[in-house]
């Protein structure tokens, strides 16, 4: 048993080696500074390489890739070039997305499909290699894939069909992948927030009335969260302070499922 006075030291990744996804912006910007600011060896992945060459330089052990994850090949490479580099992988945290907002009526079936392949097939095939790797080297391993409130149920009066179908997949894949891989020593957890301030959605919820309406309305606290209020609950998924979660879907959200 651990001793309770050393409790927040089960919450660092010393010596672990730590993929984000989606890392060249947004909460995937911030979750590998937050990991590599508790000792972790960070794999920055996402198609902007130049962004992530300039976050790279900045934190002390981090290695950027290039890499389209819904490509055919993106997945294996981006495993590849982390066990090349660092020789061993812990923690794949799977963070890239994209959302459109449009009512279903108005959709077409290929931008419907694309949000399908980003944000639930391409995380699926990702966790998949990484297992494999994990289970081929009798290596213990974490999979944090993210998630959102919309994943839980329906946007209301936010149109976006595509992006709550996939998270509401992600949320049950990551309770499937769960239990098939617990006796492996492999944790798969989701970190579901509400509504953050992204690059992604910055315009559109945070910077018209209607949106800040639709955030603040809606939400029990009456706000969108801050950046640093999603630091705790991905460290407690992706370290040892977790080791005991697995299948589990963490809300942050400020209440907004509650109400």
């Amino acid at each position: 048993m651990s001793d309770p006075e050393c409790a927040l030291d089960l919450f660092r990744l010393d010596d672990r080696v730590v993929i984000v996804t989606g890392a060249s912006s947004g909460l995937g910007e911030r979750f590998a500074r937050v990991v590599a600011g508790v000792g972790a060896s960070v794999v920055l992945a996402a198609r902007r390489i130049d962004r992530l060459e300039v976050l790279a330089a900045e934190l002390p052990d981090a290695l950027a890739v290039e890499c389209d994850i819904t490509s055919l090949d993106g997945p294996q490479h981006l495993i590849d070039a982390t066990i090349d580099h660092f020789g061993r992988l812990d923690v794949l945290i799977n963070n890239a997305g994209i959302s459109r907002v449009i009512p279903a009526v108005d959709d077409d079936l290929d931008g419907f499909r694309h949000e399908l392949e980003v944000d639930l097939v391409a995380p699926y095939e990702l966790a998949r290699r990484a297992a494999r790797w994990w289970i081929d080297n009798d290596h213990p391993g974490v999979v944090v894939n993210l998630g959102s409130v919309l994943g839980e149920g329906s946007g209301g009066k936010l149109r976006a069909p595509g992006y709550a179908t996939a998270k509401g997949g992600l949320h049950n894949l990551t309770r499937e992948l769960a239990v098939q891989w617990a006796r492996r020593g492999i944790r798969v957890n989701a970190l579901a927030p509400a509504w953050f301030e992204t690059e992604m959605n910055s315009d559109e919820m945070f910077h018209t009335d209607s949106g800040r309406n639709y955030v603040e309305s809606g939400t029990p606290m009456g706000r969108g969260g801050e950046p640093h209020e999603l630091d705790g609950a991905l460290l407690l998924l992706a370290s040892d302070a977790g080791s005991y979660l697995t299948g589990h879907v963490l809300l942050v959200d400020g209440g907004w499922t509650a109400s």
